[in-house]
Order: C-alpha cells, then sequence, then structure tokens
C-alpha cells in the first residue's frame, strides 16, 4: 500500500513504485496518489485531490472528503492485505491513517519525515507508536528520531536525482516564446489552488511594477496539479496585459534553470530552485486566521527549507503582511541589477546543496523497504 497526498509525494511514489517493482517479481501497489502514481502502475483506489488539504480554513471545510477517503483506504487495506503500507509525507493524515493501520496488524513504513523539529514536536510520540520505520530526506533528521527511538535511515532528497532541465536554454526560450536576450523572472505560485489564488495575485502586481520601469519577462511555472487555463484566467483579472508573461506547464525545472531570478511560494520548490543554484525571493501567504494559529505553532526562525538547512538567512523570505508587490519587485531588481548580491545567494545555495545528499535517495528508499520486508518474512523473489 502506498499513499501520498501531495504533488511532490506523488512524484516520489511513483520513482520508488519503479524501484521496488525492478527488486520484487509480482508486486502489487494500491492506495492513493495522483497522476505520476498511475503512470507507474500504482492502483489509486484514491486520488490525491481527497485529501491535499492547506489552511486551517480549507482543512475544516475539506473534512468530510479527507475523511470518505480515509474511510475508503481502511476498507482497501482490511480486503487486501498488504504486506507493508507506505506513507508518504502528508501527516495529518497519514499519521491518523498509520494507527488504524496499525490496528489491523500492517507494518507502516514513512517516507519523508514530518517537520516535527519545526512544529508540533509532539507528532514524535505518535510516530513512535505507528511507524515502523522513518526514512528521512534530511541529515540532520536522523538524529532527531534515533533519540526518540524510532528506527530510523537518512536515504538524501529524491529531488538530486529528479531535478533537471529537459531543453537547452536556446530551446527553452524558442518553445516558450520569450526573448533570449531579457531578463526572465520565474514566478512559481505554488501547486494548489489556494496557494496560486492566495500568492499569485501580488505576484503580478510586482510583476507589473517592474515592467513599468525596465525591459523584462515572466514565465509563470504551471504545477502538474493545475490547469495552466486556470492560471491564466487569474492572470487576466490581474489588469497585467501590457507586460510579458508566459505560463508553462510540465516545465518547471526547465523555467528554474533558465531564468534569471525567481519568485518561488515557500515549499518543495525553494528546494528545486537551491538545486538550480538560482536566485530567489521566497513569498508564501495563507488566511488571516491560519496565519495566527501558525505563528503560535512554528518554533524555527526561517519558513524556508533553503534557509533551515543553510542555518540563516540565504534567500529573502516575503511571507504573509511582509508579501506585497513592492517588497517583491524591490528584491527582484536587486537581484537583477546587483552581481555581488546574486553571487553571494549562489555561495549560500550551493551549501544548501551539499545538505541534499549524493542523489540515489529513492534507489536507497527502495532497498530499505526491502529489508525491512524481509526483515518481517513478508516473500519476496526476484530483484
Amino acid at each position: 500500500m502506498m499513499v501520498a497526498g501531495e504533488r511532490s509525494g506523488d512524484v516520489y511514489g511513483a520513482a520508488l513504485a519503479c524501484q521496488l517493482n525492478a527488486r520484487i517479481s509480482d508486486l502489487e501497489v494500491f492506495g492513493c496518489g495522483g497522476e505520476a502514481m498511475r503512470s507507474a502502475g500504482v492502483d489509486t483506489t484514491v486520488d490525491l485531490h481527497q485529501i491535499a488539504l492547506i489552511g486551517i480554513l480549507e482543512v475544516v471545510s475539506g473534512l468530510p472528503r479527507a475523511y470518505a477517503a480515509m474511510r475508503r483506504l481502511v476498507r482497501e487495506s482490511a480486503r487486501r492485505e498488504p504486506s507493508l503500507a507506505i506513507l508518504i509525507d502528508s501527516p495529518s493524515f497519514n499519521l491518523r491513517l498509520a494507527k488504524r493501520l496499525k490496528r489491523q496488524g500492517v507494518q507502516v513504513i514513512y517516507f519523508v519525515s514530518p517537520q516535527i523539529w519545526a512544529w508540533k514536536k509532539w507528532r514524535i510520540k505518535k510516530i513512535k507508536a505507528c511507524v515502523d520505520k522513518m526514512l528521512c530526506l534530511f541529515d540532520f533528521e536522523e538524529e532527531i528520531y534515533e533519540k526518540a527511538g524510532v528506527p530510523v535511515e537518512y536515504v538524501g532528497h529524491p529531488l538530486v536525482d529528479l531535478a533537471g532541465p529537459r531543453h537547452s536554454r536556446e530551446e527553452f526560450f524558442d518553445r516558450a516564446g520569450l526573448d533570449l536576450c531579457l531578463p526572465t523572472v520565474a514566478l512559481l505560485p505554488g501547486s494548489r489552488k489556494t496557494e496560486a489564488i492566495y500568492n499569485l495575485p501580488t505576484m503580478l502586481d510586482a510583476a507589473a511594477r517592474l515592467s513599468s520601469s525596465r525591459p523584462i519577462q515572466f514565465v509563470i511555472a504551471a504545477a502538474p496539479t493545475l490547469d495552466p487555463s486556470w492560471l491564466e484566467s487569474i492572470v487576466a483579472k490581474c489588469n497585467v496585459e501590457k507586460v510579458t508573461i508566459r505560463t508553462l506547464s510540465r516545465a518547471t525545472h526547465d523555467v528554474l534553470e533558465h531564468c534569471d531570478v525567481a519568485v518561488v511560494a515557500s515549499g518543495t520548490a525553494t528546494i528545486e530552485a537551491a538545486l538550480c543554484e538560482r536566485p530567489m525571493v521566497v513569498v508564501y501567504r495563507v488566511s488571516s486566521f491560519t496565519a495566527v494559529c501558525a505563528r503560535a505553532l512554528i518554533k524555527v526562525p526561517f519558513y524556508s527549507m533553503v534557509n533551515l538547512l543553510a542555518g540563516k538567512a540565504v534567500v529573502p523570505e516575503l511571507i504573509q503582511d511582509d508579501f506585497d508587490a513592492a517588497h517583491v519587485a524591490a528584491q527582484v531588481a536587486t537581484l537583477l541589477d546587483n552581481s555581488e548580491a546574486r553571487h553571494q545567494m549562489v555561495r549560500g545555495l550551493r551549501k544548501v546543496k551539499s545538505r541534499l545528499g549524493p542523489g540515489g535517495a529513492i534507489e536507497r528508499a527502495a532497498e530499505a523497504v526491502v529489508r525491512h520486508l524481509q526483515l518481517v518474512g513478508a516473500s519476496i523473489n526476484g530483484g
């Protein structure tokens, strides 16, 4: 059984399913995922959109469908009796699911550790009670779980292998209909509709401000979970018809590789930008109510994983009230005009890259899964 509730988890789950298929003959994988996992042969009895929730208010409104998804997965587990469940990220959903699966006697491996070092530290008790093995992406997480008595293995970050452009700079600009000679700013508003609704209009306002003072162009990297035409409908409402903006789908790695500066919604995309050594401005906004609740829970000095890994402010963070068009435009202008600021940021991003592992994270995760199955006596043939 494999359960992913977000786009990044769907991508990691698909890659992991492929690696497990190469090692275990007659493998059957079912659970929750999206397009990537389905393409890898996973029987997604539940689609990840049913459990992909963000923000207090959205979580409350989405609870009925999330609970329906939970019940269906628990029923499927009881019917199919999996040898193992691999739960990927999405801790609000997956830790609850893990508890129910343990009642059925299912072994649980958790891939992509919940960020207990940032908030909700009490989750470690739940993890210890219902997770048989934690596979973590960041080196510092291993010690946290070892001290808590949770079996753990550090495998590194899958994006080290998955990130990378498909096209040369010339090919990319030609396909995008952009001017190869103009400064290019990437806009990454997030992978969920709620994120784009909160983040994209301010990004576009900043784009208009920058366009009024210099020749420049912009490209929106549409996450596969978002319809590009829907994003373009937001653009059409934001009075930026004089700004050169292109919207590209399934091209995030190319966009980050070939742009000059990126404005990135805090999340996995900041890691992708760091791997490309791309100067960036990290932004994020949620509802006012969610923001108040989050401030009471978050106990780390930074929001972005890039700065957390660096242990200092390598990239600027414009969060909530600080996230306005004037601040974004000013930060982007500095990175475009000040070569020393760019080079200093790139040096910091290179150090962050070194914290993400040497590559091969999915292969190491697959080997850890196989070893665990062998340890608990599951039948494995071939591979």
